[in-house]
């Protein structure tokens, strides 16, 4: 994303580069809130300007849910065909026309000049049923508005290119950029 942005100078350095640390439960009630604290507890910990992510599904039938509790909307954290089941579930009897969702990511950048949060939302639907054994999460039921494929039956580089992820990071260029 830098490269293709033309930003240059900024050497990328992940969790694995530095020495682990404590990172506080999220708490926060939004995407925004939990990026930030994410970005917060990173910079505390390493001194380095620091790129932090949330993300999630939003669907509309569910008054935005399951949001920030995505991850464990099945009430176990990272169990996908479990949170798949149970969002399928609750929309059995909600028509084709009311399923619309987005998958939503907050990123934020903490460095020792400020804080700096972006939203990127990739709109679409539920689909009924499962499709597709690409991406992971809620990529087999999400299909991005203009498609009539799955995220999970996207190719990487087709995902890359419209996603939430790649919308919000996007945003945060002109904060990247002005670090080097």
């Amino acid at each position: 994303m830098l490269d293709a942005a033309g930003v240059v100078g900024l050497e990328l350095v992940s969790l694995a580069d530095v020495p682990p640390y404590d990172e506080a439960p999220e708490t926060g009630a939004t995407f925004e809130e939990n990026a930030l604290a994410k970005a917060r507890d990173g910079y505390a910990a390493t001194g380095l300007p620091c790129v932090a992510d949330d993300s999630g599904l939003t669907v509309d039938a569910l008054n935005g849910m399951p949001g920030v509790l995505s991850a464990r909307w099945s009430g176990v954290h990272g169990d996908d065909e479990a949170n798949n089941r149970l969002l399928l579930a609750q929309l059995s009897d909600v028509p084709e026309g009311r399923r619309g969702a987005a998958f939503v990511s907050a990123c934020a950048l903490v460095d020792g000049h400020g804080e700096h949060v972006v939203r990127g939302e990739w709109p679409g639907s539920i689909a009924t049923v499962p499709r597709g054994a690409g991406g992971f999460g809620y990529d087999p039921i999400f299909v991005p508005s203009g498609s009539t494929r799955s995220s999970a039956e996207l190719t990487a580089a087709e995902k890359d290119a419209a996603s939430h992820r790649g919308r919000a990071l996007a945003l945060l260029v002109p904060a990247l950029r002005a670090l080097v």
